[in-house]
């Protein structure tokens, strides 16, 4: 029996930088399509293939979009099906793309995205809240660089130098430690443990809120932080810290021990599982539920201007003055980078002052002689 020929393959199925399978074929009528969609698997790309030559040789074949442009609405959707993100940055980019992108890029053809338009977007959008901006426009960067890489675009056209970073709104000045003392008076006695970690050991919020018995080594004065709790949509969801960096051992600062020991024996229930910071009721405790006493707190503190969250560029600005390097500051906060960390610090009142006395003090050990001459 004489062997059959196969017949030509219908269309074409390659890997793209991003991992994912892109789908082309010609047409009828020799125009080259390809899938509006990219695919988990050669398979999945393979039986997209299988149906459009079906419909071919059914005569039913129909374009289905794939010869208009594919819009950026389109194309961000699909973007963000196929990351691998934390709830919270899911919901975070979710947002971003329906208040700030979509109004003015949904429908447009991803391919008809100018620099220019893109310039006239970002100077109107958000001028009043530059850290929504800047996310924002890192967000439209992501999402085009990753076109190009699926050769969707032929380039980036988001080139406006620095505008993905946020610079800062206000000046955040951290608490001095009279200004602690007096905010952890002021709490309400359940929290004062958990206002003085989130200075002296510079965990989250999320991740005091997720801490339990279990994660205290009381022996050797170590927090093990294994968790972290984020909301999203009023559903409260405990996994891993923001970053694997975020898995760290801390140590309890010793003038803490006791404090530690107390509130272990005053408020601990569940045994090793137990929470150790819960709302009155003995639910896992929400930044609303806090802020009810920590407000009026700060206020008698005499900072009404201090944030939950600016009792952590406290703790760094502390850690930093007991001279820790930028590696172990970076091990403390749980970050991943430099320029993480470097975020946190600031420089703490009257250090420049102690710095110049022992710049003095190192000329007076010189030999080289420091007077005018």
């Amino acid at each position: 029996m004489p062997t059959k020929k196969r017949g030509k393959p219908f269309g074409s199925v390659r890997k793209l930088p991003s991992g994912r399978y892109q789908a082309r074929y010609h047409g009828p009528d020799g125009i080259r399509y390809t899938a509006p969609l990219t695919f988990d698997t050669t398979g999945d790309a393979d039986a997209w293939l299988s149906a459009m030559r079906t419909d071919m040789s059914r005569g039913t074949w129909k374009p289905a979009g794939s010869n208009r442009p594919l819009t950026f609405g389109e194309y961000a959707d699909t973007w963000l099906q196929e990351r691998n993100l934390r709830p919270r940055t899911h919901q975070h980019y979710a947002e971003l793309l329906t208040k700030q992108l979509r109004p003015t890029f949904g429908t447009m053809g991803i391919r008809d995205i100018s620099p220019d338009l893109v310039r006239r977007w970002f100077s109107t959008t958000a001028t009043t809240t530059p850290t929504l901006r800047a996310h924002a426009y890192a967000l439209l960067r992501t999402i085009c660089n990753t076109a190009v890489a699926d050769d969707v675009i032929a380039a980036n056209p988001c080139r406006i130098r620095g505008a993905g970073q946020a610079k800062r709104a206000r000046r955040i000045k951290p608490a001095t430690l009279d200004e602690l003392a007096r905010l952890v008076d002021a709490m309400p006695e359940r929290y004062r443990l958990m206002t003085l970690l989130a200075a002296w050991t510079q965990l989250r919020f999320g991740e005091l809120a997720e801490l339990r018995r279990s994660d205290i080594d009381l022996k050797n004065g170590i927090i093990h932080v294994q968790r972290g709790v984020v909301r999203v949509d009023g559903a409260l969801i405990v996994g891993r810290p923001k970053s694997e960096a975020g898995v760290r051992d801390v140590a309890i600062p010793p003038h803490l021990m006791p404090l530690v020991r107390s509130h272990l024996s005053k408020h601990i229930t569940g045994g090793r599982n137990g929470l150790l910071f819960t709302s009155r009721t003995g639910a896992q405790i929400v930044p609303t539920t806090l802020y009810k006493v920590y407000y009026p707190a700060r206020t008698a503190a005499g900072r009404p201007d201090l944030r939950w969250h600016d009792l952590r560029h406290t703790g760094a600005v502390l850690a930093a003055s007991t001279g820790a390097t930028l590696a172990e500051l970076m091990a403390r906060l749980g970050h991943s980078t430099p320029g993480a960390a470097l975020r946190y610090q600031h420089a703490a009142d009257g250090r420049d002052l102690e710095i110049a006395a022992a710049l003095s003090a190192l000329a007076a050990s010189s030999t080289v002689a420091t007077r005018p001459t």
